[in-house]
């Protein structure tokens, strides 16, 4: 059984908050009582199913989605003074995923519609140093870069996707991860599309990327669990981390998937209706997501004086955030810094909406109404931005 907000505003007082169904509870409890509270059976059944789910032969399930990226990088044998092309308009987890290999990124603009990088900034933005491009899949929406699939092919640059956001939606063709043409990154970290509480995947290309995947998650100990407990030592073959997903998070992400068609509904049902709604306001334009082929997992905007809008509607109990601060502007990232005029731009504008499974359409109605209540004032009533 779920849990859900008691009004209409509490709905709206988060940007963002789990969804349970109520078998999560129990598929934990049963896991807990097994004593395995690490990788175990559970672990790897939960690969299956996430296996089966998106028709692919094989997952790898790790311990989050910045672990998934990290070792996805070098598992494609990305490392120091390598360059990975990548949008600056993404969570940091991105960047900081390349920086821990000893690479570094190359920011590139997006498209200020969809907030996901391009075929021909890509293209212009390779140097001699670029060994990957990590596409961010923004809100979900698969990222198209077909156009320089054989440019990348012929410089051995590896297409490493951030899925993060994308659990369960299409390309053209298949499930975002079933085209084995990257290496595709999932988190199933707290608000995604699909929750193991914590934890990630990544979608491996061949079986020898599979088997340096799952070496590099466990320490580099090349034996799997299975034959480790019935030997008397193993082997630390390589460079390893500690990446783990453990029992008990498989568990809450194997019943999670289970439900994943009516999450899959809910999501789309409320970003079509905060669609239907927004069209109606003057000076709001929604990022575009591709609703019919990708299960959104935000719903963001671009208003004029994002700044006021949002400390209006946060006064008001609206939980608006923005996702994400770019980050060719973090202190951390200065050394890569790219002038990025459009990114600079959208960022400025961005506003994310409350959007989580918990929501029914008068939520988004009543988050509608206060966002062009506030967009009006802050346009019409100077003082209220100097408030």
């Amino acid at each position: 059984m779920t849990t859900a907000p008691s009004s209409t505003a509490a709905a709206a007082r988060s940007n963002a908050r789990p969804f349970l169904h109520g078998t999560e509870f129990a598929a934990a409890a049963d896991a807990m009582r097994e004593g395995q509270y690490g990788h175990g059976v559970l672990t790897e059944l939960f690969e299956q199913d996430v296996a089966r789910f998106l028709g692919v032969p094989d997952v790898v399930a790790v311990s989050s989605g910045t672990m998934a990226l990290h070792i996805a990088l070098l598992a494609a044998g990305i490392g120091p003074g390598d360059e990975v092309i990548v949008p600056s308009q993404t969570f940091a987890a991105t960047i900081q995923a390349i920086v821990a290999c000893g690479a570094h990124p190359r920011f590139i603009e997006i498209n200020p519609d969809t907030l996901c990088i391009e075929s021909q900034s890509v293209l212009e933005a390779i140097t001699s140093d670029t060994r990957a491009v990590m596409p961010v899949l923004f809100g979900g929406r698969a990222v198209d870069l077909n156009a320089v699939h054989d440019v990348l092919g012929e410089r051995d640059i590896t297409v490493i996707e951030d899925a993060a956001h994308a659990f369960g939606s299409y390309t053209a063709t298949a499930r975002v991860g079933a085209t084995r043409t990257a290496l595709t990154c999932f988190s199933f970290g707290p608000i995604k599309n699909l929750t193991c509480l914590e934890g990630g995947a990544l979608v491996p290309r061949t079986a020898h990327e599979a088997d340096i995947a799952r070496q590099l998650r466990l320490l580099g100990i090349n034996q799997p669990q299975s034959e480790r407990i019935s030997t008397t030592s193993y082997t630390v073959g390589a460079f390893g981390l500690r990446g783990t997903m453990s029992s008990i998070h498989a568990a809450v992400g194997s019943a999670q998937l289970d439900q994943f068609p009516l999450i899959e509904a809910k999501r789309k049902n409320l970003w079509r209706a905060y669609a239907a709604g927004l069209r109606q306001l003057d000076g709001v334009a929604l990022v575009d997501l591709d609703v019919d082929r990708t299960v959104p997992f935000n719903c963001v905007v671009r208003v004029p004086h994002r700044d006021d809008v949002h400390r209006i509607l946060h006064q008001q109990g609206i939980g608006v955030g923005v996702h994400y601060p770019p980050n060719h502007l973090q202190p951390a990232f200065s050394p890569w810094y790219r002038s990025l005029p459009v990114t600079e731009t959208v960022a400025g504008e961005m506003l994310s909406l409350p959007f989580h499974p918990y929501m029914s359409i008068m939520d988004v109605q009543h988050v509608v109404a206060a966002l062009g209540r506030a967009v009006t004032k802050v346009r019409t009533d100077p003082a209220a931005e100097a408030s």
